[in-house]
């Protein structure tokens, strides 16, 4: 799982992240990312909409984003913060699939 250090819990964070970082598109997921320059751990947010299924699909969907998250903590560099956003197809998607996509991104993002 995602410990709270490494997760985005403002709403004022998120539309920070959203607005001002870089966008990365995938079949089913958008990735946001912002470098903040800033000396702490990165940091992580989701967003998974009622597009996405019922409430035990979004946490499920959720639940899989975190695990990707906490897999690629060692790739994203430090005072960083990324807003995933589940996109409607990431409901039926395999978690490799999940895992693709987010790490494609996160490798575009520091490239």
């Amino acid at each position: 799982m995602l410990a709270r250090p490494y997760r985005l819990t403002r709403g004022s964070d998120y539309r920070t992240v959203v607005r001002r970082g870089r966008r990365y598109g995938g079949a089913r997921v958008v990735t946001s990312v912002l470098f903040t320059g800033e000396d702490r751990a990165p940091r992580f947010g989701f967003i998974v909409s009622k597009q996405v299924g019922g409430a035990v699909v979004r946490n499920t969907v959720r639940r899989r984003l975190k695990d990707v998250c906490a897999r690629n903590l060692d790739r994203v560099p430090t005072g960083t913060d990324v807003v995933i956003r589940a996109l409607p197809g990431s409901a039926d998607a395999p978690f490799a699939d999940l895992l693709t996509d987010v790490t494609r991104a996160l490798a575009r993002s520091t490239a």
